[in-house]
């Protein structure tokens, strides 16, 4: 493939912000590099300067959609004043401005459609958004083929055959580190068998459920510590607070550094997630297995699709039945070992190097048209 000036519009990215849909922008923005490409990625700052000229940050005011005149009129700007082969947006938030700059070919993806899943908001405004995104973009790609298909059904007037799944990736740093793992535990101060929880700390995440879920467990396996990383948003910040006042026998560690990460997850004997809405993929878990870790997820399509038989899958808002499973899985030794080894040649299919080939595939197709 000819070597393209390519642009990335993402309103976050690590380190700076560490959820799983700026993760895997900034693998995007990675992998092009290494592949010769002329890439540029606009972001917005929340407060890490991530000092790579190819990276545009956006200064931004951090409060709830009072980012969006900065974040949007500095991209109008720079769409206007350069000249790209591609410009790809990083879902609805990322699109927008590339829209207001009247640009009539481009790409988005989309990770989830939440807005239209659950009732986070009643401001009808988000649903608009991402119809008028998936409408007005020249390509849609996807992490799922559950979310391919919701694509279709919420907005079926769009042509299935412009939205392409290519899974999310990993990389390469997601591995066992043992050493690296009980170093770490024994800075926190840990002696038992380790709960993980790493993420946004999101209203449909679940981490209220997956709190009283470990204190279910916690009766039968009294050592058993719940480590929980990630920042709250904007709407769960004092339900957050609280949490951290009430139950001072859990580690709130906060923002989780990007060298840090495979560290935590190597030092988990239980990766947990509970999302009960709205997920596309599900990046942390795949993460945590590469890096030895079983998984418990809720039993979610997209968590099914993606992980196949390779966790254990507990139906949401069910924190009774999680501790079950979380007593079940640190018993069984033999359990934890299986799910681990078959998972090892599974997880392969997301590496970046699978994942780069179909996105670069996705590019020419954007360019034939």
């Amino acid at each position: 493939m000819k070597k393209l000036k390519i642009c990335l519009v993402s309103l976050t990215i690590p380190p700076d912000r560490q959820d799983g849909a700026a993760k895997f922008f900034r693998g995007i923005f990675e992998y092009l590099k290494q592949q010769g490409h002329d890439v540029y990625l606009i972001t917005g700052k929340w407060g890490i300067d991530l000092g790579d000229p190819r990276i545009k940050q956006v200064k931004i005011i951090k409060k709830r959609f009072l980012w969006m005149p900065q974040f949007a009129l500095k991209i109008i700007h720079f769409l206007r004043s350069n000249d790209f082969d591609i410009i790809h947006a990083n879902a609805p938030k990322g699109a927008l401005p590339v829209i207001l700059a009247r640009k009539k070919k481009f790409i988005t993806t989309i990770h989830d459609l939440g807005p239209f899943e659950t009732k986070f908001t009643k401001i009808p405004v988000e649903k608009i958004l991402i119809k008028q995104v998936v409408q007005k973009s020249t390509i849609l790609t996807t992490c799922s083929e559950f979310i391919r298909k919701e694509i279709n059904y919420f907005v079926p007037e769009v042509n299935l055959n412009r939205i392409f799944n290519l899974y999310s990736a990993i990389e390469d740093k997601f591995k066992p580190y043992p050493k690296e793992a009980q170093q770490l535990k024994d800075k926190l101060g840990i002696k038992g068998p380790v709960l993980l929880y790493i993420g946004r700390v999101a209203h449909y995440k679940g981490v209220g459920d997956i709190i009283k879920a470990y204190k279910i467990a916690k009766e039968q396996i009294p050592d058993l510590t719940l480590v929980i990383g990630g920042e709250p948003d904007f709407s769960t910040r004092k339900k957050y607070d609280e949490w951290k006042n009430n139950h001072r026998d859990i580690y709130f560690v906060g923002f989780v550094s990007n060298e840090e990460i495979p560290y935590y997850y190597s030092m988990g004997d239980i990766f947990v997630t509970y999302s009960h809405a709205s997920e596309g993929f599900g990046l942390t878990p795949v993460e945590a297995i590469a890096c030895g870790t079983p998984v418990i997820c809720s039993s979610l399509l997209a968590y099914k699709e993606v992980l196949q038989d390779n966790a254990v899958f507990v139906q949401p808002r069910e924190p009774n039945k999680l501790g079950i499973e979380i007593v079940r899985l640190i018993k069984n030794d033999d359990l934890r070992s299986n799910l681990i080894e078959k998972a090892q040649k599974f997880i392969k299919r997301y590496t970046w190097f699978e994942v780069g080939k179909k996105l670069e595939n996705v590019y020419h197709k954007f360019l034939s048209e």
